[in-house]
């Protein structure tokens, strides 16, 4: 009799990570949070030092037919920049490594490179090593970066609770909506190579999509304004996602509204010339890498007047599940359907 075979598409990536999750034992008194965060968070004394990784492949994460390497480079670093900034940390250290096949020339690697070296100078942190080595399929790029924190300013995902305030940086959907436009082009492109691509209006969109900006500076205000998040995470796969581990971390519910949601007009507008409803794109569309965070009721005051925080909703006890209330005033049942690697 044969084993039974499960394949992965069935329990999903968060379920493998839970999976995979529930055979790691933790011995060392120094690792203070392992898998389950936006990063790990090791005793350093004084302080701690968060750690995260994130692998990005050619033909899954990026397409090198509309994305420069320069922008592949800084948009690598970017995403996992986000999620120290998730943590409420202060990014100091990356280490790049690579696998490449041999259609790429020490040019291209110079290209991929200015774009790494472009975000270290932008973030303040120093390249401090990695490796390199052969792929037989394409461009691999796998980015670990470091960063630190004092204790109390450290902000897990667990630390939610009813009655704080949800908000949400920036504005949402948008890298959905560029990749749609940039693989729209492709396919005109590869349909008739004397096309030339029409992007001139997509600036916004496409941007968000080839390279997204970790907001560092937010991190940096909270600090100045001395409001520490009661829980954050930062909205790569979709910001219906992010509320469910959220609330599924910190055992707490939600209510959003519609009416509150951050889109750019750019966004809106192209949405609806693609047929696709622009509200789905802002709570399903993922690689935003804006931030979503709770606070205190107390703090709202420091943060009332600043121009790119959007109070999108409350936190609610667990049993009241998680709610979108429409510009009707309709409350329907929030959906997760974020990426879907698998």
């Amino acid at each position: 009799m044969s084993e039974k075979r499960t394949e992965i598409r069935e329990i999903g990536e968060f379920g493998l990570i839970d999976h995979l999750n529930e055979k790691v034992v933790v011995k060392n008194p120094s690792s203070i949070k392992g898998i389950g965060d936006d990063a790990a968070v090791i005793d350093a004394g004084d302080h701690v030092k968060v750690i995260t990784t994130d692998l990005l492949l050619e033909g899954v994460h990026f397409d090198l037919a509309y994305a420069p390497l320069p922008h592949v480079g800084f948009k690598a670093v970017a995403v996992n920049v986000s999620d120290v900034a998730a943590m409420n940390a202060i990014p100091k250290q990356i280490t790049v490594s690579i696998a490449l096949s041999n259609r790429f020339s020490v040019e291209a690697v110079d290209a991929l490179y200015a774009g790494i070296h472009a975000a270290c100078e932008h973030y303040g942190v120093d390249l401090i090593g990695g490796d390199t080595t052969a792929s037989r399929s394409g461009l691999v790029i796998s980015i670990t970066a470091v960063g630190e924190a004092q204790k109390d300013q450290i902000a897990y995902r667990n630390g939610a609770k009813a009655n704080d305030i949800l908000c949400a940086t920036g504005d949402l959907g948008g890298a959905l909506v560029g990749l749609q436009i940039l693989e729209r082009e492709k396919q005109v492109y590869l349909a008739n190579p004397d096309m030339k691509p029409d992007l001139e209006k997509y600036g916004i969109v496409t941007a968000r999509q080839l390279k997204p900006d970790a907001r560092m500076d937010i991190i940096h205000e909270l600090r100045e304004l001395d409001v520490v998040p009661t829980s954050m995470m930062d909205i790569s796969d979709g910001l219906a996602s992010e509320i469910f581990h959220i609330c599924k971390a910190s055992n707490v519910g939600a209510t959003i509204y519609e009416d509150k949601l951050p889109i750019d007009k750019q966004t809106f507008d192209t949405a609806v010339e693609l047929n696709l409803d622009p509200i789905t794109c802002v709570l399903n569309g993922g690689e935003d890498y804006e931030l979503l965070f709770t606070i205190d009721q107390k703090d709202f005051k420091k943060l009332e007047k600043h121009p790119d925080i959007h109070f999108i909703g409350h936190i609610t006890k667990a049993e009241e599940g998680k709610f979108l209330v429409t510009k009707s005033g309709t409350a329907v049942q929030l959906k997760a359907q974020g990426w879907k690697h698998f």
